[in-house]
C-alpha cells in the first residue's frame, strides 16, 4: 500500500493521542487497528511494512494508515512517535495521500500541534480536534498528491505569499523567492496552472477583494484602495472601471444581493 483515500471535510474524531514508545521488549509489531485511522509523527529510523510495500521510516516521516490495515513495524532499539488515532466521516470529496511522507521543513509545525493536541486532549477536546484536523490537511498537502485541482507546489505557495501580500507593493522575483523557484519558473507554472499571467492574477485577486469591500463593507473607498493594494485613488477608480464596470462610488451604490464573481 502506497496511498489512500482520505475525507477530511468533517472534523476528525479523536479516539487516542498519545506518544508511543516502542522497540523496548520487541524488535517487530504487528497490529492493526480495525476501525480507526493511524496518524503517526516518527522520530526514529525503522521499517513499516503495509501489504506488499515496505516503507523505510526517518525522523520527520509522518504516516496516515487507514483503518483495518495490518501494519509490521521493525524498530532498531527505543523508539517513540506522537500518534493520534481517529475516526473520519466518509464524508465530502475523497483527497489522495501518501501512507508515508517525509514531513522536511513542516516537521516541527506537525510536532508542535500534535502536542498542543496532546495537552488539550483533556481539558479542551475542542482545540485538540482542531489541532489535529490542522495536521491532517497539512499532510493531505505535503507532496502534491491530492487530485481534486490543487495546484503545483511552488503556485499554491506563491498564491498564499499574494494573499497575505494584496496590500503591498507586489513583484514577480518576491512572489517566485516566496515559491521557491526562478520568475521565469513560476511565469511558466502559473501559466499552465491558472491561464494568467502572474500579474493578471494579482489584478484579478485585488478586483475580488475590492468587490467584496466595496459591496459587503462601509470601509472607505480610500481604505478599500489601499486594503488592495492600490493606494492610488486615480488608479484604483480606472481599475474599478475595468474590472468591476464602473468606478467604486458607482459599484457600491449598485444594485443590492448582487452576486460575487467566484473566486
Amino acid at each position: 500500500m502506497k496511498q489512500t483515500a482520505i475525507h477530511l471535510d468533517d472534523l476528525p474524531r479523536i479516539v487516542n493521542i498519545g506518544v508511543g514508545v516502542h522497540g523496548v521488549a520487541h524488535l517487530h509489531d504487528t497490529f492493526r487497528l480495525p476501525d480507526l485511522w493511524q496518524l503517526h509523527l516518527y522520530g526514529y529510523t525503522a521499517k513499516l511494512t503495509l501489504g506488499d510495500t515496505v516503507h523505510p521510516i526517518r525522523p520527520g516521516h509522518v504516516s496516515l494508515i487507514p483503518p483495518d490495515t495490518q501494519a509490521h513495524y521493525h524498530y532498531r532499539g527505543r523508539s517513540e512517535h506522537l500518534y493520534a488515532h481517529l475516526r473520519l466521516a466518509a464524508t465530502g470529496a475523497p483527497r489522495t495521500v501518501a501512507v508515508m511522507q517525509d514531513a522536511a521543513a513542516e516537521t516541527p509545525m506537525l510536532s508542535d500541534l500534535l502536542r498542543r493536541a496532546l495537552v488539550a486532549s483533556r481539558g479542551a477536546p475542542s482545540e485538540a480536534t482542531a489541532a489535529v484536523w490542522t495536521v491532517l490537511w497539512r499532510v493531505v498537502n505535503l507532496a502534491g498528491l491530492d487530485h481534486t485541482g490543487r495546484p503545483h507546489a511552488a503556485v499554491a505557495a506563491a498564491m498564499a505569499h499574494i494573499e497575505t501580500h494584496l496590500a503591498d507593493p507586489l513583484t514577480v522575483p518576491d512572489i517566485a523567492r516566496a515559491g521557491g523557484v526562478s520568475p521565469n519558473h513560476l511565469t511558466r507554472l502559473f501559466r499552465t496552472e491558472t491561464g494568467d499571467t502572474v500579474v493578471a492574477y494579482i489584478r484579478r485577486r485585488r478586483l475580488e477583494r475590492a468587490r467584496h469591500l466595496l459591496r459587503a463593507s462601509t470601509l472607505p473607498i480610500p481604505a478599500v484602495a489601499a486594503a488592495v493594494g492600490i493606494s492610488d485613488l486615480q488608479a484604483f477608480n480606472k481599475a474599478c472601471r475595468s474590472g468591476l464596470g464602473s468606478g467604486p462610488r458607482a459599484y457600491r451604490s449598485g444594485a443590492p444581493g448582487q452576486a460575487e464573481a467566484p473566486r
